[in-house]
């Protein structure tokens, strides 16, 4: 009578592991905030960081989203938050974002290619935002902190 027990047994444990979530390997997966944002045109270096806001970016085994609002928007305010996200590839350290969705829909269906750092708690990512209809050409910098694993 011990083989309907073992064959029991074995069920519930493989059915259990098949429920249970794996964790992602890859070291981008998490809720990150955005610390610096630095814009690159031609030859000028300008910070396109603004501390009247707070963006974060969260980053899940294949999609990302980010969301970025005023800290404190005016009463009168309509449009004070932003957002946006989609699929993503990681190869190496290339990361490309292909934007799904977008509060601007003219940014959809773009894709950005960046080259990512990950050190401690810090993430940094560098690349050419493009987006022709709209006259955007570009390298950005952008330097988050770890929230959350």
């Amino acid at each position: 009578m011990k083989l309907p027990f073992t064959c029991f047994s074995f069920a519930v444990i493989v059915l259990l592991s098949s429920c249970s979530t794996k964790q992602s390997d890859t070291p981008l997966v998490g809720t990150w905030e955005l610390v610096s944002a630095t814009t690159i045109e031609k030859d000028s270096s300008f910070s396109t960081f603004d501390p009247t806001h707070k963006m974060i970016k969260i980053i899940n085994p294949t999609h990302f989203a980010f969301l970025n609002h005023a800290i404190n928007p005016p009463k009168d305010s309509t449009n004070q938050f932003t957002a946006g996200g989609g699929s993503y590839t990681l190869k190496d350290s290339v990361y490309t974002e292909n934007l799904d969705y977008f509060s601007d829909k003219a940014w959809e269906n773009h894709k950005f290619e960046f080259v990512v750092n990950i050190s401690n708690d810090t993430l940094i990512q560098k690349g050419v935002e493009k987006v022709e209809k709209l006259g955007i050409d570009h390298i950005i910098i952008e330097k988050y902190k770890r929230v959350t694993k």
